[in-house]
């Protein structure tokens, strides 16, 4: 695999491609830097208390999942937390909104049940690529990113597209 190659992977894929990396070619091209073993390549850690910083269309989103008008008025105000607790696999993700607190728990890559913004429950598998959380669950799509302290929090439902971005505090 060449350097020109390498520089568009993701994290995760590099890391699957390591038996291919010719460290030394890397290190005299100057494009990356070299390590001894691919256990200091490691993903960041979820864990943390975020406060959700700006949103982009809630309204129309949450009505397409059919959430009421009412707790959709009620809801797009409201600035809410995230905690995220993440020991290897396994994750709890609490988001707190005014009164309403919704909590799921998942081992990544274990089928668990969990818990929509309209209420609903779905049986759904989590994904781990690199710096992502990513799902799918009755024809929704959910991609949770971390980069730095911030988390990005995208759900995709037809042609609709719903961020929260939120920082850690």
């Amino acid at each position: 695999m060449t350097i020109k190659q390498l520089h568009h992977l993701t994290s995760g894929q590099l890391l699957r491609q390591k038996d291919h990396i010719k460290p030394g070619s890397a290190c005299k091209q100057g494009t990356f830097s070299c390590v001894g073993s691919t256990e200091s390549l490691s993903t960041m850690s979820f864990t943390g208390k975020y406060e959700l910083q700006s949103q982009e269309n809630f309204e129309p989103f949450m009505k397409a999942l059919g959430l009421p008008d009412d707790q959709i008025q009620k809801g797009k105000d409201i600035k809410s937390t995230t905690e995220i607790v993440q020991n290897g696999k396994k994750f709890k993700i609490t988001t707190t909104t005014g009164s309403k607190v919704l909590t799921n728990e998942f081992t990544v890559g274990e089928e668990s049940e969990i818990e929509m913004p309209t209420g609903q429950k779905a049986k759904a598998t989590v994904q781990m690529e690199g710096n992502k959380l990513i799902t799918e669950m009755k024809g929704m799509k959910s991609i949770t990113e971390l980069n730095g302290d911030t988390i990005t929090h995208t759900m995709v439902l037809g042609d609709l597209t719903y961020k929260r971005i939120s920082k850690r505090v």
